[in-house]
């Protein structure tokens, strides 16, 4: 009984380096959320289609399905961003076609801790002076001043 040969590829297809995870954060690292999708409170996924040329460079991109308010034309800009390795192929100059989802959510907003005992328009800032000891002073009881500032906003 004879093996099954497996037959050579003729095309190589393009690998980001690193890898599909690797792809993925560098596509999330990149992008930026458009100040009017954030205004309009737009989120939802683009479904973007891109050609890879023989060099690995992405040459085009094409919104199949977008949301709109800048967030297509983000996530255009980061695909064209991309890089890819490309085996020699036989010396055939290959055009490749990929598809990539990015899903653009809104950012959580970032909380910010209250200052302890006071209200949002003042500011409290506290200083503590401690005077140069003299050996005499060392021995004496140590003196510590405070002071304290009160700041309206």
């Amino acid at each position: 009984m004879e093996k099954d040969k497996k037959k050579p590829l003729f095309i190589h297809q393009p690998e980001y380096k690193g890898g599909p995870k690797a792809l993925t954060q560098f596509i999330y690292a990149q992008l930026r959320y458009p100040a009017a999708a954030l205004e309009a409170g737009v989120e939802g996924m683009v479904l973007v289609d891109y050609d890879i040329d023989y060099k690995g460079n992405v040459v085009a991109t094409r919104v199949l399905q977008g949301v709109g308010h800048g967030c297509d034309e983000e996530a255009c800009r980061v695909v064209r961003l991309l890089k890819f390795d490309v085996p020699k192929n036989r010396g055939v100059r290959v055009l490749f076609h990929k598809k990539a989802r990015i899903q653009f959510k809104k950012p959580a907003p970032v909380a910010q801790p209250a200052a302890p005992n006071s209200s949002p328009a003042a500011l409290q800032v506290s200083y503590s002076l401690t005077p140069a000891e003299t050996p005499a002073e060392t021995v004496a009881e140590n003196k510590k001043e405070v002071y304290s500032y009160t700041i309206q906003l």
